[in-house]
């Protein structure tokens, strides 16, 4: 009888919390994102600043880029805002031009305003050739400045690229609440 109590309880808390659960990619996209803020901050104090007072960011981990005239980049992150997990987001980046070569980096954007976080959240949000990214390192947001509500940093992880290319990064918001529907 205490058997299957414990079964019926095991199978009334599964039932319960199933529709919580997470894939494992997702899991491990998280974990990543948090290992990166850590790395990013350790690796220039000042990014702490942005992390406690943009309104959101979202991590990108882990962003492969490769290219031999036509290129691409791909990568998927977590969305925080008010320091919590909100929602993934994709990246996904073409170009073309003079390049060659292949990299691995991690990438942070910071969202100044609810307007620029809106404008990500409806899929409105692209970076064009003349954005560009501060790379991480010792001092180097002390000079970082929001554009149009939004700032983005890169650190590299490895590989090597040579870039003079035009094209474009696309960002998707998928919110946790939206996963039900």
């Amino acid at each position: 009888m205490k058997t299957l109590k414990t079964i019926l309880l095991g199978a009334i808390l599964f039932t319960a919390f199933s529709g919580f659960s997470q894939t494992e990619k997702q899991a491990k996209i998280m974990k990543d994102a948090e290992k990166v803020k850590k790395e990013m901050i350790q690796t220039d104090k000042g990014l702490k600043n942005f992390v406690d007072n943009s309104t959101a960011y979202v991590i990108f981990p882990n962003v492969g880029e490769g290219a031999l005239i036509v290129g691409g980049a791909s990568g998927n992150g977590v969305v925080y805002q008010n320091g919590q997990p909100i929602g993934l987001a994709d990246l996904k980046k073409i170009d073309v031009g003079l390049q060659a070569g292949g990299q691995a980096l991690s990438e942070v954007i910071f969202f100044e305003t609810e307007e620029a976080l809106k404008r990500f959240k409806d899929n409105e949000l692209t970076f064009s050739a003349e954005a560009s990214a501060v790379i991480v390192e010792s001092g180097a947001s002390k000079n970082a400045n929001y554009n149009e509500g939004v700032v983005v940093f890169t650190m590299p992880k490895a590989g090597a690229m040579a870039d003079l290319s035009v094209g474009g990064q696309k960002l998707k918001f998928d919110a946790f609440d939206d996963r039900s529907k």
